[in-house]
């Protein structure tokens, strides 16, 4: 028995250090490397921060790129998916009033051309990024809420794709909608 005793205080001791100290500092040492430091990518305009980089936040105005929707309102210490499944009604139902939401804001787009990304929530319900199709879907909308031609607004969706090495291509839509206000000589 005594063996045994030894034998679990060692293993517990063994796996304090390991997840209370060795796993936290390989996380931070990561961190350091990444970009922003682990600390966020802040976002300033006019010496203002007005955002970051890695965190979505809401945009709702027809002259704005509209962000991906979120399960937590965009607070991030609510950060999280809705944990309902494709099969639960309720969740059908948001999903559907966003489509039709986002139809009636923009009209001549066809249910079948708009992203998933555009009418569901992500995980953390803070994703600050769009696919290319999912920015060039509201190409018409914010070109005429901001008397723009669309041809110009589609040149600077564009412009702000940025290619990933390990996924998809992607925009951010604070980014694109401050080269919009940028643009528009906001």
């Amino acid at each position: 028995m005594k063996t045994q005793l030894i034998s679990a205080l060692r293993l517990s001791l063994a796996m304090l250090v390991l997840v209370c100290v060795l796993y936290p500092a390989l996380v931070w040492a990561v961190a350091q490397v990444a970009p922003g430091r682990g600390e966020g990518v802040q976002i300033s305009r006019d010496g203002r921060v007005v955002g970051f980089a890695n965190v979505g936040q809401k945009f709702d105005k027809p002259a704005y790129f509209n962000s991906r929707p979120s399960a937590a309102d965009y607070h991030a210490d609510a950060s999280s998916g809705s944990n309902k499944g494709p099969s639960n009604p309720e969740y059908l139902a948001v999903v559907k009033a966003r489509l039709d939401t986002f139809l009636l804001q923009n009209p001549g787009v066809k249910a079948a051309d708009v992203p998933a990304e555009l009418i569901t929530a992500s995980g953390s319900g803070l994703d600050p990024h769009l696919s290319p199709q999912g920015a060039l879907v509201q190409v018409a909308r914010v070109a005429a809420a901001r008397r723009l031609a669309p041809a110009q607004v589609q040149a600077l969706v564009q412009q702000q794709i940025e290619t990933n090495p390990i996924g998809p291509d992607r925009v951010n839509v604070l980014k694109l909608n401050l080269a919009l206000d940028a643009l528009a000589g906001k």
